[in-house]
């Protein structure tokens, strides 16, 4: 299918041969924290439908296309991002099973209903306090400081969001864990599944996987790490299936 590539703008493979996403220098692409999270949560298979926060330039709702039937939502608050999520989408030939929305979710808060039933996010990382650290670049500064949104609108909207007994999963940096566990169980988004993601044998954990269930009860499961490289400085089995390689 013919796409417009604005100036400045590229197209890769997310999969290998098989899903092709439009990334720029000039704002944050997608890493692998987006491959994991998509990789690591609970989809139904033949229906159903998903909701990604924050979802950037739409990397999560992609690649959550390859493991579900069910209809998802991107919701994104930057105009550009927008764009290049919406046209890969269309490159990909998507468009029956995932939408894009131009919002803020803070708008999006009053419109819920909760009737999804998977919530992602991959979400600012760092806490707005000092302007001094934020990136010079607009869309970098969005997308690593909680500029418009903090965990504790993430976690809320989420929960809004989905049904009871659906899921909410979130991937983050180690030492937001507690914060974001405590804030799960506030908006009854009781954590489920924990995985913690090293980015190689011996070193600290740099990334956490968590999933929570709706009106859940405490049930929370430890799964195994997930070591991104290996002794060779290549990307381990585990990773690389995440890839679909």
């Amino acid at each position: 299918m013919s796409v417009e590539i604005f100036e400045g703008e590229r197209v890769d493979y997310i999969i290998p041969d098989q899903l092709k996403i439009i990334q720029s220098p000039s704002v944050f692409t997608f890493s692998l924290d987006a491959v994991l999270l998509a990789n690591f949560v609970y989809v139904p298979i033949q229906k159903g439908k998903l909701l990604d926060l924050c979802t950037g330039t739409g990397a999560i709702p992609l690649l959550l296309s390859r493991r579900t039937k069910g209809t998802i939502t991107g919701v994104e608050i930057q105009n550009k991002l927008v764009s290049m999520a919406e046209r890969s989408v269309a490159l990909n030939e998507l468009e029956d099973q995932i939408s894009i929305q131009h919002k803020d979710i803070l708008q999006l808060e009053n419109e819920l209903n909760e009737d999804y039933d998977v919530v992602t996010c991959n979400p600012p990382y760092f806490e707005s306090k000092n302007p001094k650290d934020h990136h010079q670049n607009e869309h970098y500064a969005i997308a690593r400081h909680e500029l418009y949104c903090s965990l504790d609108d993430v976690v809320r909207i989420a929960a809004k969001s989905v049904r009871n007994g659906g899921k909410a999963a979130f991937v983050h940096r180690p030492e937001r864990l507690m914060d974001l566990l405590s804030l799960m169980r506030k908006y009854r988004l009781e954590p489920k599944r924990l995985q913690f993601v090293y980015p190689k044998q011996g070193k600290e954990a740099n990334m956490i996987l968590v999933e929570g269930s709706k009106g859940g009860k405490p049930d929370l499961k430890l799964l195994p790490p997930i070591i991104v490289y290996n002794e060779s400085n290549e990307y381990t089995e585990e990773v690389l299936r995440a890839y679909g390689r």
